[in-house]
């Protein structure tokens, strides 16, 4: 099926072509027609299948014939969960309303960076905004925007807004839209609470599953290398050396760690930075842009990382720690051979993960053999591995396991007390 069988205009056809993009994707085909409509779209989809054009170009077809933007308001709103997310999701809509008889005002907006810039941008009003729930609604309590004009509200990766904490902002937002509008609704996954919040939005939603074929998957060699935690690194130098990876995107647990391990590799001689939620956009900016460009080897992300970031032709990623989740496997991995390129993903397995590992594996319906490299075999077991007590994603305890472990104290305390009350 070609781009023209889908109702587009032929300044949008013409910014399809410039973007070489050669066919609609599955869920490109099913949601343009449908949301040139004006239907309800509920799509699910993985990383990397096409939605922000799914829902992009038939938007702009709307814009194209509405008319011109009003001060402080906008016709459409996308939300997003991540910064990164949103400068992704605003330049692509940018670039394919670049030959519209006139030109579109799309406004990117979240935080970390200053308020006043984004406030005097969107002075004159937009067309388009883009936007992280948190500082959307900073702006409007400034009155920098009114959102009682969007005709269409985009929610993209869902699951991450929810993952991320943003319901009560959602909530909030959703008293300030018009109750009469169109909503386009996608999602990785669905699990209870993306399902209440889709059926609480959508209206006989268009619904629109994009499962995986072996055509489609991406082309990842996977792998899972048994080594004891305390060797990672030493792991990660040898194989950048051994294999002479010119840019790695290395997923660890912690802010904390990605601090530690990307000083390590620059002790090392190896140009790494790390890239977690609490540097500047500044920062983050300027790691993604030198990651891109080549002149940064190694970038050494927590999760913030997973969702969202589309850099072209990573060939290496490593779980130097093992995710928390099977999905989030899947969106690691995931940073790797994009638009029809080949990739590696590898995962670091010690003693104390292995388990978590293998529950990876299966979720994933994968099978892989653990390797061992020369030089680096584990000698520790999991039996001689202390438990860290805090789940994978991290090695401090939350409430949950303190309360346990009180719980297991008490029980242990009870016995000695009742004898020597008897003495």
């Amino acid at each position: 099926m070609p781009f023209t069988s889908l109702g587009l205009s032929p300044a949008l056809l013409r910014a399809v072509s410039a973007h070489g993009y050669l066919a609609p994707t599955p869920v490109q085909a099913a949601a343009i027609p449908a949301t040139l409509q004006g239907r309800d779209v509920l799509g699910c989809a993985q990383t990397g299948s096409g939605k922000t054009a799914a829902f992009a170009l038939p938007l702009l077809q709307h814009l194209e014939s509405a008319p011109q933007h009003s001060p402080r308001r906008a016709l459409v709103l996308v939300l997003v969960p991540t910064r990164e997310l949103c400068t992704q999701v605003g330049e692509e809509i940018r670039k394919l309303a670049l030959h519209l008889p006139r030109p579109l005002k799309v406004a990117m907006v979240f935080g970390g960076v200053s308020i006043n810039p984004q406030m005097m941008r969107l002075r004159g009003g937009t067309d388009v905004v883009v936007a992280t729930p948190g500082r959307l609604l900073d702006l409007v309590a400034h009155n920098a925007l009114s959102l009682g004009s969007v005709a269409t509200l985009v929610l993209d990766e869902a699951d991450r807004l929810l993952d991320l904490g943003f319901a009560e902002e959602l909530a909030r937002l959703l008293t300030l839209l018009p109750p009469k509008r169109q909503n386009l609704f996608f999602s990785a996954t669905f699990p209870a609470a993306v399902q209440a919040l889709a059926q609480s939005l959508l209206h006989e939603p268009v619904r629109i599953e994009v499962l995986p074929t072996s055509q489609s998957l991406p082309d990842i060699t996977q792998r899972a290398i048994a080594v004891d935690a305390g060797r990672r690194t030493q792991l990660l130098r040898h194989l950048i050396g051994q294999h002479q990876w010119r840019r790695v995107l290395v997923f660890v647990a912690t802010k904390h760690a990605a601090e530690i391990v990307a000083d390590k590799l620059r002790k090392a001689r190896i140009y790494a930075e790390p890239f977690h939620g609490e540097l500047s956009q500044g920062k983050r900016t300027q790691v993604l842009a030198d990651f891109k460009a080549s002149r940064l080897k190694v970038v050494v992300a927590t999760d913030v990382a997973a969702r969202g970031l589309d850099i072209a032709q990573l060939p290496v990623v490593v779980n130097y720690d093992l995710p928390r989740s099977a999905v989030d496997y899947l969106h690691r991995i995931g940073r790797t051979a994009r638009a029809g390129e080949s990739g590696v993903a590898v995962s670091f397995v010690s003693a104390d993960t292995e388990a978590h590992f293998r529950l990876i594996e299966k979720r994933q319906h994968l099978s892989l053999p653990l390797e061992q490299i020369e030089g680096f075999e584990p000698v520790q077991t999991a039996a001689e591995v202390a438990p860290s007590g805090g789940g994978i994603k991290g090695k401090r305890p939350s409430k949950k396991d303190k309360l346990r472990q009180a719980a297991r104290l008490g029980a242990d305390a009870a016995p000695a007390t009742g004898a020597a009350s008897k003495t």
